[in-house]
């Protein structure tokens, strides 16, 4: 299993474990994140730009997928506000890529896996076009003027989901 940390900072050179801002995890424990190889086009974004992702499940179902997806081959769908677009297409990214062996599952449906000490990336790589990253991946890229639009339809969808930074998306 392939894991890792995407950045827009170029030269992370040692991962410390920071504690965790979400208030249902312990506050007293600090934790390097890493996110596995299949939820990786959740964040091949800028770090702040809101998003809606989804993917197939195991409870997905049929209906579900033909609904929310307009291609027989993908399986994952990045939402983007239209006012990200151009911070988008100029945002370089940084992918450090961990040993897994110093990691523990956190959350199965977003891929999510923490460690309790310091972690050295074994690579780095470089991302110059997010879009063409996310094509290669068999991502679909759905740009909307707002995300609230689709927010509420895919938290009651079958599929395996994830909103990130929602605070940033234009009002409704």
């Amino acid at each position: 299993m392939r894991l890792f940390h995407v950045s827009e900072e170029k030269d992370i050179g040692v991962f410390y474990p920071r504690i965790p801002k979400r208030k249902d995890l312990d506050q007293t424990q600090g934790l390097v994140w890493a996110v596995d190889q299949r939820r990786l086009p959740n964040f091949l974004t800028p770090r702040n730009c809101p998003r809606i992702t989804y993917h197939i499940g195991i409870n997905t179902t049929p209906e579900d997928q033909e609904r929310y997806f307009s291609s027989a081959t993908a399986t994952h769908t990045v939402v983007i506000e239209s006012q990200w677009f151009q911070m988008m297409k100029n945002t370089v990214l940084y992918l450090y890529e961990f040993d897994s062996s110093g990691f523990e599952l956190q959350d199965d449906i977003a891929g999510y896996y923490v460690s309790k000490t310091v972690q050295t990336p074994i690579a780095k790589y470089r991302v110059d076009d997010l879009f063409q990253e996310l094509f290669d991946r068999r991502v679909e890229v759905r740009i909307v003027d707002n995300l609230w639009d689709i927010y509420e339809r895919i938290s009651k969808s079958s599929l395996s989901w994830s909103m990130c930074r929602m605070g940033y998306a234009q009002e409704r």
